[in-house]
């Protein structure tokens, strides 16, 4: 802006349109220098693993938020989450960052889509203050609130303390049968026990469940309650209730007193009551076969008592409100003209449009969280975003196309533009084409993975990345083309009739022994194909997005099962007992129990964790690590790659062909820069899915569901990826992806397309047959974008 008296002196406050970091260190940063100008879009890219989250989360996002939280008082601190600061030298010119990230919605059942964002709470108040009749307060619409009814004394110890009598009562809106969780468990007792043996005989069918062992058996069959030589179906009624539902009662068996009680409560909480990923394969198997889900009898899985059902505006309940699609939903919202309620229709209003206006409005507010997508969820996060006043704030996306068709694409660009023209600065981690297509500035973090990452190997413009030589540069322009020959199916899985979610009716051949793509929009009813209509137990080996639990004490090493064949190995070798080379047993620091670090906690202070002196951050005892095997002892092991490991088992003295097995699969899904005792919770999402990929290959199954195995993988990975589906489906395998990506579309053998929109506008099959068909019709979504991509 030019002054007409020459020009005026900048502001000092208007030099600052850069966030500068230097010396940035966390994880595999090396000293990492960069200028990211403020206002603009913003990409990150670089292959798997090269350091981006590192750099936009774990450095600037994370350095944001402690310095807001520092802002609060002590008090408020304690109950947020304690930060540490970032390794790195200078970070200025902050703003405030919101962090939009990938990590799935908490799969607890009473948690759901509307929940999770604020429409409950504001259908709740509506729902209270113009349903008939009038059941209570909002509280009385809530599936998470019980019906508390309660009266007695209450002592208040002031200066005078009287005694006074109270009573209380809080009308909650929770399904008493089901308590909000809409479904029921019924346990499958043929599972649990054969009823033509007695107790005596070995009856019971529970895994880990030995005939001599106290704690179990035994006390049904020394209890006195029963007789253990009779067989199950003889049992009196009176003797099968004891045996299925008997309250704990103390009984002595061989003069050792233990608790008694029904088998179906103890089954609850010895198998129940835990998180079914944690569990080890067979109990989870004996778990999935034991349990049957069925929707409540009483609420008909809707989660709500029957006064809050009952509760109706216009003929319409809160059930029925939450399961209508979104987009019904908002335009029932807006013919509802109260006048004592219009700041709520308008607040409620503006959070229903942004579902649609995100492509979210196939989902209605009852679908549970934990039934999200990773693209779902992060979208579902945007929500409270979008219609926010505030500008010059740093937005951070991590991958925001993942999950979405490449007609969706279009539409999260452009609000990723609308965030950024708003005056903010909108930092996105992302390997799509055309996301780094629309970016203002790019910095591409390389030039390898892990190790061989951690560097900048570009920054500017998204037309010098082009023209700069480094990977992602020379894959952007990459253009997947068409098989010539495609591979002839062996035999097909059929579905017929399948209804799951908005599925509709759908009969599909699903060819077997070739590498079958199902596409179609986010929400046409992929995953509800193939998750929920495959039949179990034919041999399939379903690999999800569901991400990996793991502490900072799981690593590759345990996740895989390498370190057991390891373990033996090292034993043998020295004539010792493997549980030594355990650092989560015998073998640990004493120390720091075999963390390598020593944890301080500060209370509302960033705790700190320092090396541990003993073992030098080691986590074995020093005793331990004299024992070697091919000259390398345990911790050295663990501190190599997984292409030098794979080379350092595969021959010579530590030759073990078990961990071989395990490391070659490792290396296949392209992870062979991972070392071997790199803590789970250092590791990147793509990472861990191909982790999770590669223990699953061990598996015997004959076909391979895999759901969008290119999330979070580059350019340049993605071809290694269709390297290992093609030798998976040359090993005799049959693998069905669901997926996005056009370069997996292309290598296709088959493809199946749902459609032709989402909820309730998709759930049909609009196309199958192979990619070249797909191309030269065009008559779908999906075949205008393939034939676009490969240039037909």
């Amino acid at each position: 802006m030019s002054m007409p008296m020459g020009d005026a002196p900048r502001h000092a406050a208007d030099s600052h349109d850069l966030i500068r970091v230097y010396g940035a260190r966390e994880n595999n940063l090396k000293d990492v220098r960069v200028e990211i100008p403020k206002r603009r879009l913003t990409v990150f890219t670089g292959v798997s693993g090269s350091g981006k989250s590192s750099l936009v989360f774990s450095t600037i996002a994370a350095e944001s938020q402690r310095l807001i939280n520092e802002t609060y008082s002590a008090f408020v601190q304690g109950f947020m989450p304690a930060l540490a600061r970032p390794e790195v030298d200078v970070l200025d010119g902050l703003t405030t960052a919101i962090v939009v990230d990938q990590q799935r919605m908490g799969a607890d059942p009473r948690s759901t889509v509307g929940t999770a964002t604020d429409a409950n709470a504001m259908l709740r108040i509506l729902f209270s203050r113009l349903g008939e009749p009038h059941i209570g307060p909002p509280s009385a619409y809530a599936f998470n609130v019980p019906s508390v009814r309660a009266s007695g004394a209450i002592t208040v110890e002031r200066g005078d303390r009287k005694t006074v009598k109270a009573t209380f009562t809080r009308t909650g809106g929770m399904c008493p049968r089901c308590e909000g969780r809409g479904k029921v468990s019924d346990i499958d007792l043929t599972q649990l026990y054969d009823d033509s043996k007695s107790i005596a005989e070995g009856a019971f069918t529970i895994p880990g469940w030995k005939s001599d062992s106290f704690w179990t058996t035994r006390v049904y069959a020394e209890s006195g309650l029963l007789d253990p030589d009779k067989p199950i179906r003889e049992f009196t009624e009176q003797e099968m209730h004891a045996f299925l539902y008997g309250e704990p009662t103390r009984v002595k068996v061989e003069g050792v007193n233990l608790t008694y009680e029904g088998l179906i409560p103890k089954i609850q909480k010895s198998f129940l009551a835990k998180d079914k990923e944690a569990m080890q394969p067979h109990i989870r198997a004996f778990v999935e076969r034991a349990v049957t889900f069925t929707a409540c009898p009483e609420c008909g899985g809707t989660r709500l008592s029957e006064a809050a059902r009952s509760s109706k505006i216009r003929g319409i309940s809160i059930a029925d409100a939450c399961a209508m699609e979104i987009r019904d939903l908002a335009a029932w919202v807006r013919e509802l003209d109260e006048p004592s309620v219009a700041p709520l229709l308008t607040a409620l209003g503006e959070t229903l449009d942004s579902f649609v206006e995100i492509g979210l409005g196939y989902l209605s507010l009852d679908r549970p969280a934990g039934t999200l997508s990773g693209g779902e969820a992060q979208r579902t996060k945007m929500i409270r975003h979008l219609g926010s006043s505030l500008t010059d704030v740093t937005y951070v996306f991590d991958e925001p196309t993942t999950g979405l068709h490449p007609h969706d694409i279009q539409r999260m660009n452009e609000l990723l533009l609308r965030l950024r023209d708003k005056g903010n600065t909108v930092l996105v981690v992302e390997h799509k084409p055309e996301v780094i297509a629309i970016a203002d500035h790019v910095v591409d973090l390389g030039p390898g993975a892990g190790a061989a990452g951690g560097a900048v190997c570009f920054e500017g413009t998204v037309e010098g990345l082009r023209g700069s030589g480094t990977v992602t540069g020379r894959h952007l322009d990459d253009r997947a083309t068409l098989k010539e020959t495609v591979r002839k199916p062996t035999g097909a899985l059929e579905i017929r009739g399948a209804t799951a979610n908005n599925l509709q009716n759908v009969d599909v051949d699903i060819p077997l022994g070739v590498l079958c793509v199902v596409t179609g929009v986010a929400g046409s009813g992929k995953s509800s194909l193939v998750h929920g209509s495959v039949p179990a137990g034919a041999g399939v080996v379903s690999i999800d997005q569901t991400p990996i639990k793991g502490s900072r004490r799981s690593n590759p090493a345990t996740y895989t099962g390498l370190l057991d064949p390891i373990r033996k190995a090292f034993a043998k070798a020295n004539g010792v007992k493997p549980a030594l080379f355990s650092a989560n047993s015998e073998g640990a620091c004493p120390a720091c129990n075999g963390a390598g670090v020593v944890y301080t906690d500060l209370a509302m202070m960033a705790g700190v964790a320092t090396t541990c002196e003993d073992c030098e951050g080691k986590r074995f005892q020093a005793s331990v690590l004299e024992y070697r095997l091919g000259g390398r002892d345990i911790s050295e092991v663990l501190a190599m790659s997984v292409s030098e490991a794979e080379e350092f088992f595969g021959a010579g003295e530590a030759r073990t062909p078990a961990a071989h097995r395990i490391l070659g699969r490792l290396a296949d899904v392209g992870l062979g820069y991972l070392t071997v005792g790199q803590p789970l919770t250092t590791l990147s999402g793509g990472e861990r899915q191909r982790l999770k990929l590669a223990t699953h290959m061990a598996e015997k199954g004959g076909v391979y569901v895999l759901d969008e195995p290119t999330a979070g993988l580059h350019l340049a990975d993605v071809e290694q990826l269709l390297g290992l589906l093609d030798r998976l489906v040359d090993s005799g395998k049959s693998v069905i992806v669901v997926e996005h990506h056009q370069a997996v579309m292309a290598h296709a053998d088959w493809i199946i397309d749902l459609g032709p929109g989402a909820g309730h506008d998709g759930g049909r099959i609009v196309f199958e047959g192979t990619p070249a068909d797909l191309v030269a019709a065009r008559s779908t979504l999906t075949g205008r974008h393939l034939a676009d991509y490969v240039g037909a």
